[in-house]
């Protein structure tokens, strides 16, 4: 098989790998796509040293089901699936069921540097973290399921509820995923803050509305556009000036939930939080629930999903579509690699009124 593998920082190559073959309880998926997260492109960069030359990433990403292990059940060869990064040893599984994320033995899949992951045409991964896949869907749509459970995640965790107001800090592909997020919750006042204006066009085709980060004056906008202070705050960027306008933005005794991870120590202002009581929670991947829930929810086919995507490339443009995101290109959504040997170009696009093509 064809694989995309970090040669050196700042350098990825296609080279050839053995097929792997699936163990008992292990199912072999056939990678059809998979989805640049920016912690891809922090390991592409060296920033976040959580990536390793030698490493072949991914995680975001769709499939086919290959092959089936040993004594495999419930999965049929062939059909569309997708899976959960988030791998928990068996003897873990009970203790941790519904907050798997925090299991000490766990590894997540495109993090874990001995784990050939998802920038490849095949995986192995175990047939409790396969996740099958409506298919009726377009198929690409499966790579939005992994970040939009980040999201589902960062929303429950912030206590968002139907009624509320709520802006988002950042209209990045997971500030997108979070719209999704609260709008599959049925939360409807939503506001986005972000400086990129092409971001910004593709949030009002979501549904929310986008307002300019830029400037003193973005809290009072935050409230105007959301016709009072905003009872959560979801920041999905994580640095110090989003972190400050979130708090701002929120009601006394509102909710910041933090999923973006832009910087590791933030300054804040402790006074917005101990004399205005109001509480500050972090958000970290997800649930194998919240990953279901995404997968369903995706498996509908929202007709607002498909913009999400801005660009599909092939497996031979890999290094260049990592090379242009590193370098603030001005992509307002998901970058996608194709892994099979379908064109790139026939793949699912939004047109202008934000409805689904083939």
């Amino acid at each position: 098989m064809k694989a995309l593998r970090l040669e050196a920082l700042g350098q990825l190559a296609v080279v050839d790998l053995p097929d792997p073959e699936p163990a008992p309880g292990e199912v072999r998926l056939a990678i059809i796509a998979t989805g640049i997260c920016g912690s891809d492109i922090h390991g592409f960069t060296g920033e976040n040293g959580r990536r390793h030359p030698g490493q072949v990433m991914g995680h975001e990403s769709v499939a086919r089901i290959d092959a089936l292990g040993e004594g495999v059940t419930g999965l049929t060869v062939g059909d569309i699936a997708t899976f959960n990064p988030v791998v928990v040893p068996a003897d873990e599984a009970d203790a941790f069921a519904g907050r798997e994320q925090m299991a000490p033995g766990k590894h997540v899949i495109g993090v874990a540097r001995e784990v050939v992951s998802s920038f490849a045409q095949q995986i192995v991964v175990p047939a409790r973290n396969v996740v099958a896949l409506p298919a009726s869907m377009p198929v690409e749509l499966g790579a939005l399921i992994e970040p939009l459970a980040v999201s589902v995640h960062a929303v429950r965790r912030s206590g968002a509820a139907v009624g509320d107001r709520v802006v988002v800090a950042g209209g990045g592909p997971i500030g997108q995923s979070v719209v999704l997020a609260l709008q599959m919750a049925g939360i409807e006042r939503i506001a986005v803050t972000e400086l990129s204006a092409s971001r910004r066009a593709l949030v009002e085709r979501l549904g929310a509305t986008a307002l300019d980060a830029a400037g003193d004056d973005a809290v009072e906008r935050i409230r105007a556009a959301l016709g009072g202070e905003a009872d959560v705050a979801i920041d999905a960027v994580g640095i110090e000036p989003t972190l400050r306008t979130s708090l701002r933005a929120t009601r006394i005794g509102g909710t910041v939930c933090l999923v973006g991870m832009g910087a590791p120590k933030l300054a804040l202002d402790a006074f917005l939080v101990s004399t205005e009581e109001r509480t500050i929670v972090g958000s970290f991947t997800y649930s194998a629930q919240d990953f279901r829930d995404a997968a369903a929810w995706i498996g509908q086919v929202p007709p607002q999903a498909a913009a999400l995507i801005s660009k599909t490339v092939p497996l031979s443009a890999g290094h260049d579509a990592f090379a242009e995101l590193a370098a603030h290109a001005d992509i307002p959504g998901k970058v996608l690699i194709r892994m099979d040997d379908r064109d790139a170009s026939d793949t699912v696009q939004p047109d202008t009124e934000g409805e689904q093509q083939r």
